[in-house]
């Protein structure tokens, strides 16, 4: 394992190794326990999108791990604006021992990892957000006590995050469906991907426009924002398409028993979901934030250890 740069990237042993490290580290620190593996090392965090969890967790967890990280704007950075990916990651490939990218493009992720020296981690692309991934399924592991076997729902717009849960759960042998309107649906060739990682786990991924037959016996129910960045224009219009998408009581009553509900935040109440769902007791969206700190170290640990 080089780099992070998506879920499906990542044999089935890196994946559960990174679950395990994470279940190791965050068991560590709530204990007082310090952890120091990459004391003196140094990561870079390029940001072209903003962010809440991406930047406090990777500056926590590098500080947690007893190293250092920098951050760097797109106003303090040249990437995209005169000087090419391939010297920028040439020059910061000699300065740092690492770099996590929050950006749009997934190229430039994947081209930083292939002209630099040292491991690039994928914050988040248009395409991809696999730190995300880990921390969901982290999630449901800890509130479910197990990941193959279970059913994990997607219900929302086919973007980033819907790419790298399915991924993930073709990875960890969990059934996963999917449900989009038209027009809005994951991209076919990484739900192609996954189906066949899944043959290999025993899993199902299902895609669909009928939100019902997606929650339907599903252990765990995730959304998103039906608005991301950079779609701000596109706002009325998919309020429009995504209303009959809500998450709401009458949704989740299709699930089973005791089903939890995820959501990678920022959340909209009265939107993708419902007040009565995100604030349920069966609501674990905190627990997975946190996890974003815990996986993100593992990740980190790993690659630059």
């Amino acid at each position: 394992m080089k780099h992070l740069l998506k879920i499906s990237d990542l044999t089935t042993d890196e994946f559960e190794g990174l679950l395990k490290l994470a279940q190791k580290l965050k068991a560590e620190i709530k204990a007082g326990v310090e952890h120091h593996l990459l004391k003196g090392k140094s990561l870079g965090m390029i940001f072209s999108k903003s962010s809440t969890r991406t930047r406090v967790s990777f500056e926590v967890g590098m500080y947690q791990l007893g190293g250092k990280s920098l951050f760097l704007s797109s106003s303090d950075i040249q990437l995209g604006r005169g000087e090419t990916v391939y010297d920028t990651a040439k020059v910061l490939s000699r300065y740092l021992d690492g770099i996590m990218i929050r950006t749009f493009l997934q190229s430039d992720v994947e081209d930083l990892a292939k002209y630099g020296s040292i491991p690039v981690i994928n914050g988040l692309t248009d395409d991809h957000h696999p730190c995300q991934a880990l921390a969901d399924l982290f999630a449901i592991y800890e509130h479910k006590g197990k990941l193959k076997g279970l059913k994990l729902a997607y219900v929302g717009d086919g973007n980033n995050v819907a790419h790298s849960l399915m991924e993930a759960c073709a990875k960890a042998g969990v059934d996963f469906a999917v449900a989009s309107p038209k027009g809005y649906s994951c991209r076919e060739d990484i739900v192609e991907g996954a189906i066949q990682q899944a043959k290999k786990t025993g899993c199902k991924i299902v895609v669909t426009e009928d939100p019902v037959e997606a929650v339907s016996g599903a252990d765990a129910i995730y959304t998103d924002t039906w608005v991301s960045m950079g779609q701000e224009s596109e706002k009325q219009e998919r309020i429009k398409v995504f209303m009959p998408y809500q998450v709401n009581k009458k949704l989740y009553s299709h699930a089973n028993d005791g089903a939890i509900f995820l959501h990678c935040l920022p959340a909209y109440r009265g939107y993708e979901m419902t007040e009565d769902i995100i604030d349920a007791p069966f609501s674990v969206v905190f627990d997975e934030a946190e996890n974003r700190l815990h996986v993100q170290k593992a990740v980190m640990a790993t690659l630059m250890g």
